[in-house]
């Protein structure tokens, strides 16, 4: 039955792969069309049969027709064969650097009867698939062994596609696990080798190239109009070859799935549970501890090792898996290379550039960082940076400034939340405790965004919004202080990060949106929070795998401030902050120590 499902599959992806290449042969008639209707008026003339005036007149237009709509298609063809297809962004892996992980692939490839990858590469993402990098412009392909060169009357066979694997994989994953999970993506390379797929795939990769090619700004008014021409023809074949396209790719897929299902089968379905463990480990890792180190200039250097402590620390809270300790006792696939912290090394930097945008080299403001450094370089750098900035912003606010000279204060950012209502709880609590201004608590309400102006306080307490003034005003002058910084930053910088030596600017892919006004507000008050809870309590900066920053307040991490921050900053009630500061035994009077 297995046997059967794979030649359906590959069957049903030969044939969409024609129909890929008749949508090729048909715009090849269509430019040959004119030059046809030409060579049968200059036969005619010839022989002399179509003769006259008006003969002579349709044989010059068409000829002229002809030469012209040749010159494009040439054009056309010429940039479709030579444009270059987007490539992944990628570790390459040498052989030498992973010899056992060749060997497992390669065995992999002949228990499975295909043609093994030409080469591996790493990617910083929870996937893993083949990309074919036979082009020209991606390099020299390798040598071909002696059976793959095409002899009298064979048709040379292509080039095997690369192993892409998700780096995450090979720090979590054991070696069966590993194997497992690759062998239908190895698998692919079967009806990869297929003459027919080969050619099909490189018309529809050569179409998307020749779009990228054609929508490339800044070229003067006359290419400007070529382009628009040559992206209007890729276009309209790529919508013409689009589904059989995809219904190619959904055959070579079904076709490597039931052929991988004769290799480990029953490991695979255990090793699947472990694919979506990884993704949800990297993920958390990556949103809560990489983005804010890659904000300070710092990236971190272990990232997949790091996936690991994430993964080990959610399974040992939620009890996700059964024998986790006898399971971390087999031989985990990092193994596999020789250097396995250089790997590390480079698919952190990538992710960097990818998921951030980051430079592509490290330097004095995009330095590594190790996980034992991180709570001094990244989380209470970090503390300090965002209240130095907090007290700039009311500085510049004209907040007076804390009862001591001795330095800035929780108290004033504490005051000036406070005292901005009217109410009359609030004038009584005020008058009962003048210091601290302690509002009675309101109704707890979300605000839906953060905005307004400092002269715009009586307005804002007027139309009964839920958003404190003084909270708008100064969220408000965080972004602005935000984007100046920004802004700053990206003027310093020599030139964006590359994606490779096309000189294409490297686009990062955000993790997360843009914070909200509010979400600055709330992530500088507490930040100024911990650093009035390290330098007046004796609390510590500290890393939660799953969390990212915290702190640690007696040993034990203070996993109850962020409500007491909203009620702060959306309501103005600085009253729960102020009884969790008392009981913590933190001084919000006492000066803190900023950059």
């Amino acid at each position: 039955m297995t046997g059967i499902g794979v030649e359906a599959g590959a069957q049903a992806a030969r044939s969409r792969a024609l129909a890929v290449l008749r949508v090729r042969g048909r715009a090849l008639a269509v430019a040959l069309l004119p030059a046809g209707a030409a060579v049968i008026l200059l036969t005619g003339a010839s022989t002399g049969r179509l003769v006259g005036p008006g003969w002579d007149a349709a044989r010059w237009t068409v000829g002229v027709l002809a030469v012209l709509v040749l010159l494009a298609a040439a054009g056309i063809a010429v940039v479709v064969a030579r444009a270059r297809p987007a490539m992944s962004p990628t570790v390459p892996i040498a052989e030498d650097s992973a010899p056992d992980l060749y060997r497992m692939v390669r065995d992999l490839a002949e228990r499975l009867d295909v043609p093994a990858p030409s080469a591996i590469a790493l990617t910083p993402d929870c996937d893993s698939w083949l990309e074919d990098r036979a082009h020209s412009a991606h390099g020299p392909p390798p040598r071909p062994a002696p059976d793959e060169i095409a002899g009298p009357g064979r048709r040379r066979i292509p080039v095997a596609p690369v192993l892409v694997i998700g780096s995450p994989f090979l720090w979590w994953m054991r070696v069966g696990e590993l194997r497992a999970v690759l062998a239908p993506v190895i698998a692919g390379t079967g009806p990869s080798a297929h003459p027919d797929i080969a050619a099909a795939r490189r018309f529809v990769r050569g179409l998307d190239a020749a779009v990228a090619v054609a929508s490339t700004p800044g070229r003067c008014p006359p290419v400007r109009g070529l382009c628009a021409a040559l992206g209007w023809v890729a276009r309209l074949l790529l919508r013409g070859c689009r589904e059989h396209a995809t219904q190619m790719e959904r055959g070579v897929a079904a076709a490597a799935a039931e052929r991988a299902q004769a290799v480990d089968y029953g490991l695979r379905i255990v090793a699947q549970e472990q694919v979506g463990l990884a993704y949800a480990g990297w993920d958390r890792l990556l949103t809560r501890v990489a983005l804010p180190a890659w904000r300070m200039g710092r990236w971190p250097s272990r990232l997949d090792a790091g996936v690991v402590a994430a993964l080990t620390e959610l399974s040992r809270r939620d009890r996700l898996a059964e024998g986790f300790t006898s399971r971390l006792g087999e031989r985990p696939a990092c193994d596999l290379l020789e250097e396995p912290g250089v790997v590390d090394e480079a698919t952190s930097l990538l992710a960097a550039r990818l998921f951030h945008g980051g430079p592509a080299d490290a330097g004095q403001d995009w330095a590594p960082v190790d996980w034992q450094a991180y709570p001094e370089e990244v989380v209470d750098r970090t503390w300090r940076t965002d209240a130095a900035r907090l007290h700039r912003v009311l500085d510049t606010l004209g907040v007076r400034p804390a009862h001591t000279p001795a330095g800035p204060t929780l108290a004033r950012v504490l005051e000036h939340l406070a005292e901005e209502t009217g109410r009359p709880a609030r004038r009584a609590a005020d008058a009962e405790h003048p210091p601290q201004g302690t509002p009675a608590p309101d109704d707890e309400n979300r605000a839906g965004g953060a905005g307004g102006f400092p002269d715009a306080e009586g307005e804002a307490e007027g139309d009964g919004s839920p958003q404190a003034p003084r909270s708008a005003a100064l969220a408000a002058g965080l972004s602005a202080e935000l984007a100046r910084e920004g802004t700053s930053a990206t003027d310093q910088a020599p030139d964006g990060p590359r994606w490779d030596d096309s000189g294409c600017d490297l686009p990062p892919f955000p993790l997360q949106p843009q914070r909200t006004a509010r979400e600055l507000l709330a992530d500088h008050v507490t930040a100024m929070v911990c650093c009035a809870a390290v330098d007046t309590a004796g609390a510590v900066p500290a890393l939660d795998w799953l969390d990212g920053p915290s702190l640690l307040l007696g040993g034990e991490r203070a996993a109850d401030l962020a409500p007491r921050v909203r009620s702060l900053i959306e309501e103005g009630d600085p009253g729960p902050l102020r009884a969790w500061l008392a009981a913590s035994g933190i001084r919000p009077e006492k000066p803190v120590r900023l950059v």
